[in-house]
C-alpha cells in the first residue's frame, strides 16, 4: 500500500511504548499494531487526531505517500536488466 505510517518513529522520539500509546487514545493494543504495522485499511479522524494529541505532531508526522513501482512503470532499460 502506498500509504506509510510512521507511528513507530514518533513513539521512539517520545520514548513511549505502544502499551502506553493505546492506553492514552483508547484503543486495544491489538488494534494500534494493525495501523502501526500498516495493515489497516482505514483510520478514523477522531483515532488520527487522538493520536496527534498524545504524540504532540501533525497527521503528516504519522502517514506519508510513498509511490508503488509497478513493472509497467520501469523505464525501457530498467525493463531489460
Amino acid at each position: 500500500m502506498p500509504i506509510v505510517v510512521d507511528i513507530d518513529v514518533m513513539l521512539a522520539r517520545r520514548k513511549m511504548s505502544v502499551g502506553e500509546l493505546a492506553e492514552r487514545i483508547g484503543i486495544t493494543p491489538a488494534n494500534l499494531a494493525v495501523l502501526k504495522n500498516g495493515r489497516a485499511k482505514a483510520v478514523r479522524f477522531t483515532t488520527l487526531a487522538a493520536l496527534c494529541e498524545v504524540l504532540d505532531c501533525q497527521p503528516g508526522d504519522l502517514l506519508r505517500w510513498e509511490a508503488e513501482r509497478l513493472a509497467d512503470e520501469a523505464t525501457p532499460t530498467e525493463r531489460h536488466l
